[in-house]
């Protein structure tokens, strides 16, 4: 379901109902291209909740009101309410994966949609690709498999297999154990990014490794979050 809000209707339309069902504030203007992108697969994504959530548009330009209120910096900006309070918001287009979790992540536990599980052997994902090409977990499932295996052709073809597919946490994963090698260590990780963060400035392929070697400790590791931060002291 989705409506267009004003300064006016705000109260009503957004924070009182989200005392009923989860609200998506989409703030949007015509002139916004990024905004034109986002707000068709927003109204997709809500739409298949079957009205468990609403999806309030708002313009910004006609409703300044509103954007002062959420201090917006920049759109299309995505804000979902809850209770009268916003318990979560992004900014800028984002992939359909990646707004479908952000929509479902709103739903109560036992209104959550169903994901299809995918097979977990070559022959069965490959059939699967075939009637399905755009299979996102399968096309996952399908480059961890390749990576696993580890040879040239197969880190060549899970490579191409991710670039088919919308950028996310676990694509950018599987990508970089392709380019850096599934069996890296985690204490050889930590040993070349001391040795690459001097080049990572003046050298494109150091600076890729990095970033990979970055995504193979991944965010729960208590290392990446400094290592990022001396990523970024070196480049700016």
């Amino acid at each position: 379901m989705s409506i267009d809000v004003t300064d006016a209707t705000f109260p009503a339309e957004v924070v009182e109902r989200s005392k009923q069902v989860p609200v998506v504030v989409d703030l949007w203007a015509e002139w916004c291209g990024p905004c034109r992108t986002l707000g068709p697969i927003l109204e997709r994504v809500v739409d298949e909740t079957g009205g468990k959530v609403v999806l309030a548009k708002v313009d910004v330009d006609a409703n300044p009101q509103v954007a002062s209120a959420f201090q917006v910096q920049g759109i299309p900006a995505v804000f979902a309410l809850r209770d009268g309070k916003v318990v979560e918001t992004f900014v800028g287009a984002q992939p359909e994966a990646q707004v479908r979790a952000f929509v479902q992540a709103l739903l109560p536990a036992d209104a959550e949609q169903v994901i299809p599980s995918v097979p977990d052997d070559e022959p069965s994902l490959r059939a699967l690709l075939d009637t399905d090409p755009g299979n996102e977990a399968a096309v996952v499932a399908l480059a961890a498999l390749l990576v696993e295996r580890g040879g040239e052709a197969e880190l060549a073809e899970a490579l191409a297999l991710l670039d088919r597919i919308p950028e996310s946490a676990e694509t950018r994963r599987v990508a970089a154990l392709a380019r850096v090698g599934a069996q890296v260590s985690p204490v050889a990780v930590a040993g070349e990014l001391d040795t690459l963060l001097p080049k990572v400035k003046d050298d494109e392929a150091a600076r890729q490794r990095y970033i990979d070697l970055l995504e193979v400790l991944g965010p729960d590791d208590p290392r990446t979050a400094d290592y990022r931060k001396q990523l970024t002291n070196q480049l700016f």
